[in-house]
């Protein structure tokens, strides 16, 4: 009964299935029903009954999208609404949040990124990276090395697998192969009758190697016979047997594609020449065609024929003649003077073609009588002649002829004797009214003969004089002819007369017509200019004749002197400089620099009473003058005159009551070594003018030179209370300080200087100098880079700041100071250290003459740069260009400069001169 109660395990296999229930549905399989079990039209369960199964499993749902959608409105809940702009201005704000907020993550969110792509970097670099130094290297490695480098081979470290196939041969290659190294030794009896070898062909035909042996040399013979000329021309050439071979190595060989081209050229050329036989650069087109393919006797024979068919055209008959030999081309070129005698090329080339002068001329007298109006024969015919009276009779004829040719008229008067020659130009003014040349010729003609003998100074003037009436008249006639050159025009004919040697006639032309088309009020402007460019260009006559011009119609005005005396001094004599400061000091009496001038060539010249007695002149004129005073002083402390000196600086206190008058009256004092007087005169200097700064300075530098230095403390002070804008006392009151071991007041000084003159380069220049003695290169590094940011543009700081830069980075530095500083002298002369310390002689040569030619004011006035210079010379350069330098520094006068100056003032070298100074300051330099 136990038994009987127990439940069947196996019980619920005879009990049918779920409604839902699919077989394997359970285990991810995907069941299968069929007709059998679902019966005829058995429904599938319902989406109730599916649900509550997927329950019992723990699956989700699925949730209907449209389940909770509006059945009124079919786009959406808000979809019918307005949307207004208050919507949209909600919109925009939250939209820009969101992109604050991204910007704000996104800079935190890159600089992570790069943090931790740099971390990966320096964790696992890339294979370019771990060899980049071994291809630094790479640099290094010499040809030697490079060719010494093994062969690689093979670094697999694997066996290669040996093709080891083998394919059957078949018998026919054997066989061929081993009878091509046979030799057949015997001849049969066909061979033997026929002298040749019988050899079968595809096609059956027989090859006879004897015969096209006899036919290559037939053909090599037929080419040598056309090659000479003698297979179809008639025209004899020469050729050499022995050089044949050897000039066959300079044939140029032509390429396919160039075969190619002459082909299709040559097609074309042939239809053009037979469609118009007429045009005769068809002709000529088509035999240098011939000529480039190297086939002389086919151009040859275009060329004839071309001659044929164009028979009244010169280029063709010349083409013919220029592609045969000389002897042929005089056939040629006879034939062509039968059809075209009018041509003068014709003529001309015939008579290139003759060697000896007597054939030459009998061409081209032959050519006369066919072309007697061609000024080119008869010039040629002329230059043939030997002597001159030869020359002079066919000119004689040639002008009967052509009476129109200037050109021949001018060379016939050159042949004349001075008499006839006038008579030969009067005859040429009369066929030739309208010649300007024949006009000059005259007037060079009468220059000529005013020099030509010995003959007092007044008949000279007198004969001269009638240079300028014959130019004179010569531009009216030429006015009444209607011939109206221009301005510019007659400036050229003057300057071709200079550079002839006809130096009267050229000044002729400019009185006769500097004036012409020139505004009244521009005449001025206009002449000098003229006489600029002229200058520019060298013809120094032309400037002078225009400068004396422009003196006569304004004599008065002292910049012309000047132009005029600066030009004789740079190219005349010392006599004609003499004159024209003569003639201006004379105009201009109150010019004060001309009268300064004179005297100081006079002085220059040696001639010390000479200028003592123009001074005296200039003190009629100009009594109350300051330059004149000075002057006057200067030469007699030079001379040695200290007494007379002496009591003209008293006079001209009294007389001419200046400033700088009380200042060299101090200085001359502190010179003869009265220093208590020359305080004495500062004291009353000062009193007089008390914004004069020098007198400050001078009254410091001798309290100084006393060793007082609180009285020079207190002049300096004084001086900077007054005078606070003068930077020169700032700059002294700072160096004394200094000098008194006080640098913290010395930077406070300058600094206080920089407040007062706000970008002044000067004072940071100073204030960098301050630090570098004191030994702070770095504060004086920082203060440069602050001197810089106020003065981008001073090429005084770009220069310190060069040479404060490590020797590899300087050049860099010198860029940079270029660019912003542009063409200053000092850092031109900064570029020149530059190569002169990488041992560059011709560019630090050409970047000094830079820096002394490159100026605001004018940069020769800086003395340091011209004795830098001097000291490359020194070390560099020959005896000659040592000289030439100073020669240049003394000529310019150089007045400034750190070092120059010093020197310059210091009492030690008050006599000395400008050679000694720049000697003196090249040797201070380091």
């Amino acid at each position: 009964m136990a038994a009987n109660n127990k439940p069947n395990k196996l019980a619920f296999l005879s009990m049918p299935a779920p409604a839902s229930y699919v077989a394997g549905l359970g285990r991810g399989a995907s069941g299968f029903t069929t007709r059998s079990d679902i019966g005829p039209a058995r429904e599938g369960p319902s989406a109730e009954v599916i649900a509550e199964a997927q329950a019992r499993r723990g699956e989700e749902p699925e949730v209907d999208p449209d389940q909770f959608q509006d059945p009124d409105n079919e786009y959406g809940l808000f979809a019918g609404t307005t949307y207004e702009a208050d919507d949209e201005e909600a919109d925009k704000i939250y939209e820009m949040v969101d992109q604050n907020m991204d910007a704000r993550r996104r800079v935190r969110r890159e600089a992570r990124e790069n943090e931790e792509l740099a971390k990966h970097r320096a964790e696992r670099p890339k294979i370019q990276q771990q060899f980049a130094d071994l291809k630094r290297r790479l640099a290094q490695v010499t040809d030697e090395e490079w060719e010494g480098i093994p062969e690689v081979g093979n670094l697999t470290r694997k066996k290669r697998k040996k093709d080891e196939r083998s394919f059957v041969v078949s018998d026919s290659v054997i066989v061929g192969d081993r009878a091509r190294t046979e030799y057949e030794t015997s001849l049969d009896s066909h061979q033997q009758s026929t002298g040749g070898f019988e050899t079968p062909a595809d096609n059956g035909t027989l090859t006879n190697f004897a015969e096209m042996s006899q036919a290559r040399d037939k053909i090599l013979s037929l080419k040598l016979d056309q090659v000479s000329g003698t297979a179809t021309s008639g025209l004899q050439t020469s050729i050499d047997p022995k050089g044949y071979l050897t000039s066959l190595d300079s044939v140029v060989l032509k390429t396919d594609a160039e075969i190619g081209d002459i082909k299709r050229a040559r097609m074309l050329f042939d239809s053009l020449v037979k469609s118009n036989p007429k045009h005769a650069p068809g002709w000529i087109a088509a035999a240098r065609l011939e000529e480039h393919a190297g086939r002389m006797v086919a151009a040859r024979k275009l060329i004839k024929a071309g001659c044929d068919q164009c028979q009244k055209s010169e280029d063709i008959w010349l083409e013919a003649a220029r592609l045969h030999n000389n002897d042929d081309a005089k056939v040629i070129l006879a034939s062509a003077v039968q059809h075209v005698g009018q041509s003068v090329k014709i003529w001309m080339a015939a008579s290139d073609l003759e060697h000896d002068v007597k054939a030459k001329k009998r061409v081209l007298r032959k050519a006369l009588e066919h072309i007697p109006n061609s000024v080119r024969l008869w010039k040629e015919t002329v230059n043939l002649e030997s002597s001159a009276q030869d020359a002079r009779i066919l000119l004689s004829r040639a002008v009967e002829v052509i009476p129109q040719s200037v050109e021949l008229w001018l060379a016939l008067a050159r042949l004349e004797s001075p008499d006839k020659a006038k008579a030969v130009l009067n005859k040429a003014r009369k066929a030739i009214p309208t010649s300007h040349e024949i006009w000059i010729a005259a007037g060079r003609l009468l220059e000529q003969e005013a020099y030509a003998a010995e003959k007092t100074e007044e008949q000279r003037d007198k004969e001269l004089a009638t240079v300028d009436k014959t130019i004179e008249a010569g531009v009216r006639e030429l006015r009444r002819h209607q011939v109206l050159l221009t301005r510019e025009q007659w400036l050229k004919e003057a300057e071709r007369c200079e550079n002839e040697g006809a130096i009267r006639t050229c000044e002729a032309i400019i009185k006769a017509t500097v004036a012409m088309d020139v505004e009244e009020e521009d005449r001025l402007d206009t002449w000098t200019g003229d006489a600029e460019v002229a200058e520019a260009k060298g013809t120094i006559g032309v400037s002078r004749a225009i400068l004396a011009y422009a003196l006569r119609v304004f004599p008065d005005k002292k910049g012309l002197w000047r132009k005029a005396a600066d030009l004789e001094k740079a190219h005349g004599t010392r006599q004609s400089l003499n004159d024209i400061l003569e003639r201006a000091v004379h105009h201009c009496p109150q010019a004060e620099v001309l009268w300064l001038m004179w005297a100081k060539e006079k002085w220059l010249a040696g001639d010390v009473p000479a200028a003592r007695e123009v001074l005296e002149r200039a003190f009629v004129a100009n009594s109350e003058s300051e330059q004149i005073w000075l002057a006057a002083v200067k030469l007699e402390a030079e001379n040695g005159e200290l007494g007379v000196a002496k009591e003209l600086l008293v006079r001209a206190r009294t007389v001419a009551d200046t400033e700088r008058i009380w200042m060299k009256s101090a200085v001359f004092e502190r010179q003869q070594g009265q220093l208590s007087n020359a305080l004495e005169t500062l004291a009353t200097a000062i009193k007089k003018y008390p914004k004069f700064a020098k007198l400050y300075m001078i009254q410091g530098q001798i309290h100084q030179q006393r060793k007082d230095v609180a009285a020079a403390r207190a002049s300096y002070a004084a001086g900077i209370k007054a005078c606070p804008k003068d930077v020169n006392l700032w700059i002294l009151a700072s160096r004394l300080e200094e000098a008194d071991n006080k640098s913290i007041k010395a930077r406070a000084l300058l600094d206080k200087a920089r407040l007062a003159n706000p970008g002044n380069d000067v004072l940071w220049a100073e204030a960098v100098g301050v630090e570098e003695r004191s030994g702070g290169a770095a504060q004086a590094k920082t203060v440069l880079a602050r001197g810089l940011q106020e003065c981008p543009a001073s090429g005084l700081l770009w220069s310190m700041a060069i040479w404060t830069e490590p020797r590899p980075t300087r050049k860099a530095r010198s860029a940079d100071a270029l660019r912003k500083a542009g063409n200053d002298p000092w850092v031109l002369c900064s570029v020149a250290r530059l190569f002169w310390a990488e041992r560059k002689i011709e560019q630090a040569r050409r970047w000094f003459d830079r820096a002394v030619a490159a100026s605001e004011q004018p940069a020769d006035t800086w003395g340091d740069i011209w004795a830098w210079w001097l000291k490359f010379e020194r070390q560099h350069g020959t005896k000659e260009q040592q000289e030439e330098v100073v020669k240049k520094a003394v000529a310019a006068e150089p007045r400034y400069g750190p070092t120059w100056q010093p020197i310059a003032k210091d009492v030690a070298n008050i006599r000395k001169s400008r050679k000694e100074i720049l000697e003196l300051t090249a040797e201070a330099l380091h």
